[in-house]
């Protein structure tokens, strides 16, 4: 610009140059204007019609020129006399913007100074794009840059003569190494001795042109420490699809990596990011109050039967992923899939105050869950399917159990297999969810449930009473819930006083409001049977159940 000024024998000369994403025109490179930026739209003004038209104006009186904007003479405290403007295209034909040369000194422009300036913006075309080129180039190179240091795995690129270019931190990390000790140096020296593999591996890559991977594999450094890593060797290719070096990518996954890969299979991400904090200890065997949430699909035996093989496969997996999902979001743990049932903690490894609400909230979601996911498969033109929870709160031992190849972080004790038993005893009174005293006693949010019976489960000598969890009932699946529950808990009442026919009167009402109710049918059921024959004096109303 300054050399346009001085050829043409102007005052000024100004570089404008189109900004698409707010659509204006800004000064470059502006003469006469100190440091300040000039902006403004790029269809206004001079500029701005020389910029949208692609047509060079050469105008001998500024302030006669309509489109003049004198508000910029204000601003610069400059006077305008004569302009001589012209669009800057570049090869593709797109306008990159406008020179403008300003008071030609002596008269107004001339058809010789218009081929200059055509010459000197033809030269402004190239420098600017060679100049957007370069900061592209430099863009990339920055993002790349950026990319390779964000990255928690290793990154190490080879030319084709095997000489290590670029070293990320991750890498360097990784190989306990300082960057400036292996950069430029040949890969064989430093993957050597019991790293020999690593060159191996980049031979191969050579030698098929595809990616090589190697996984869970020692890598011994030179500390004398080992890193266990999955490495992968991918070839570099140029435009023209030639082999121009390899790219290693180490991932670390000793310690930290290897245990959270682990645990998240059964675990939600917060308990396996406190228990990276806490610590391997953390998984030691101990004593410990949780709740346990057992769940089954109801008849699938039969079920399985009538869909086939590669039909429960499908089904159990996609059922899988939405229970096990539910358990997640309230904090539990997947403990195993046992068939079709799941196994599920709370309060293991880290315990909370409110693991037993959470355990059961989980039972009422899964159930809520269940009904959409029933939806689904009607719609598919599948079979619904049913399940049945059951849930307890007692001391059990948690711990890393197994053998020295495989162990797995579970429960052991009678309170594992109380909840089991609660899921059998749930489909006899025909419950969905059925949890013990010790998990209802410990909830402190407000549940819709009813005190079902005192029963003792097979291999238990003591009675637990057991209660039904209803918060997921509609008016649809649970009519009148409210008067029903009130009549029941009055018959319980009278049952357990041995009043067998007005209990008998209750029960039937009940059932007149809810005719599917199982529960209120079997002690219906119960009392006919007990006014026929009454037990004797040792009866406690208590239910042994005989099966699991």
């Amino acid at each position: 610009m300054h050399v346009t000024t001085q050829i043409l024998d102007a005052d000024r000369s100004t570089l404008f140059m189109h900004d698409p994403k707010t659509k204006e025109l800004w000064s470059r490179v502006a003469g006469g204007v100190g440091r300040k930026e000039i902006r403004f739209p790029d269809s206004a003004g001079i500029a701005g019609s020389v910029f949208t038209s692609g047509k060079t104006l050469n105008i001998a009186d500024a302030y006669k020129d309509p489109r003049f904007n004198q508000d910029i003479d204000r601003k610069t405290g400059c006077r305008t006399r004569n302009i001589l403007c012209m669009p800057i295209i570049n090869k593709a034909g797109r306008a990159l913007g406008v020179t403008q040369v300003l008071n030609k000194k002596g008269g107004p422009f001339t058809a010789e100074d218009e081929k200059r300036l055509k010459a000197f913006t033809a030269q402004a075309a190239i420098a600017l794009e060679n100049a957007q080129l370069f900061e592209d180039v430099m863009n990339a190179r920055n993002y790349n840059e950026s990319i390779l240091k964000s990255l928690s795995n290793g990154v190490i690129t080879l030319n084709a003569e095997r000489t290590i270019i670029k070293v990320n931190e991750a890498a360097s990390k990784i190989l306990r190494v300082k960057e400036t000790d292996i950069i430029e140096r040949p890969a064989a020296e430093v993957f050597k001795g019991k790293t020999m593999w690593v060159l191996e591996s980049i031979r191969d890559v050579e030698k098929t042109g595809t990616t090589d991977f190697t996984m869970d594999t020692d890598l011994e450094l030179k500390d004398g420490t080992t890193v266990s890593v999955n490495l992968a060797v991918v070839p570099l290719i140029n435009i023209k699809n030639q082999p121009i070096g390899c790219m290693l990518v180490f991932e670390d996954i000793s310690n930290e990596k290897r245990v959270k890969g682990t645990m998240a299979r059964y675990m939600s991400k917060a308990v396996v990011d406190q228990l990276l904090k806490e610590g391997a200890d953390a998984l030691v065997g101990s004593v410990q109050e949780v709740t346990i949430l057992f769940s089954d699909i109801r008849s699938f035996t039969t079920f399985s039967e009538r869909i086939g093989a590669r039909g429960t496969v499908s089904m159990l997996n996609s059922y899988f992923t939405e229970m096990v999902d539910v358990i997640f979001n309230q904090g539990g743990i997947l403990d195993k899939y046992i068939g079709d049932a799941i196994m599920a903690v709370f309060g293991t490894p880290f315990k909370k105050p409110e693991d037993p609400d959470n355990a059961v909230t989980a039972a009422v979601e899964m159930l809520l869950t269940l009904r959409s996911y029933n939806a689904q498969r009607i719609a598919a033109g599948e079979e619904p399917i049913d399940m049945g929870v059951g849930v307890n709160t007692d001391e059990v031992v948690a711990g890393n159990i197994g053998s020295q190849k495989r162990m797995d972080y579970t429960v052991i004790g009678d309170g594992v297999n109380l909840a089991s038993r609660l899921v059998g005893a749930s489909k006899y009174y025909g419950a969905s969810i059925l949890i013990s005293e010790s998990t209802f006693n410990k909830q402190k949010r407000p549940r819709i449930a009813r005190h079902l019976d005192l029963i003792r489960v097979k291999g238990k000598e003591k009675p637990i009473s057991v209660y039904e969890i209803l918060d997921f009932h509609t008016e649809e699946t649970f009519p009148n819930r409210t008067a029903v529950l009130k009549l029941f808990e009055k018959g319980y009442k009278q049952f357990r006083k041995r009043d067998w026919g007005y209990a008998a009167g209750t029960f039937r009402d009940a059932l007149n409001l809810h005719p599917g109710d199982v529960a209120s049918q079997l002690y219906l059921d119960r009392c006919l049977k007990y006014q026929a024959n009454p037990p004797d004096d040792s009866w406690d109303a208590v239910l042994t159940m005989t099966s699991k």
